[in-house]
């Protein structure tokens, strides 16, 4: 099937995969550009949900990023509170720094690796 003009275009950005995957998104469409950070959902663990915390645009994506880096730059148990959605930092001892985004439905965590994969591919976009 060929894709007609003006027809959305995805660009998917593998973080994680298996048991726990996690994707970010970018979408162009005529009316412009939209994000969405892709993950299962990890407070369920009777079923596969997937969620997903969308972002309406780049300026919106960059400020997730910046709080990556805010709680990059700070100490265990520090939160990135936006709108839609909060970001905690878990520092664990033996394994490392582990972040949790919560949106309004679900949860998912990541170590720091995944959050530099994460501010490196917004970047990029």
């Amino acid at each position: 099937m060929a894709l007609g003009v003006g027809s959305p275009r995805t660009t998917s950005v593998e973080i994680r995969g298996g048991a726990f995957p996690i994707s970010l998104e970018r979408t162009t469409d005529r009316p412009g550009v939209s994000f969405s950070l892709i993950f299962r959902d990890q407070t369920e663990m009777q079923a596969n949900v997937l969620d997903t915390l969308d972002f309406a645009n780049a300026e919106q994506l960059r400020y997730f990023s910046k709080g990556l880096g805010a709680l990059k730059a700070g100490s265990n148990g520090d939160i990135a509170r936006f709108k839609d959605y909060t970001i905690t930092r878990a520092d664990q001892k033996f394994v490392g720094t582990w972040y949790i985004v919560r949106p309004e439905y679900g949860e998912t965590k990541f170590q720091q690796p995944e959050a530099d994969m994460i501010t490196k591919t917004i970047a990029s976009w």
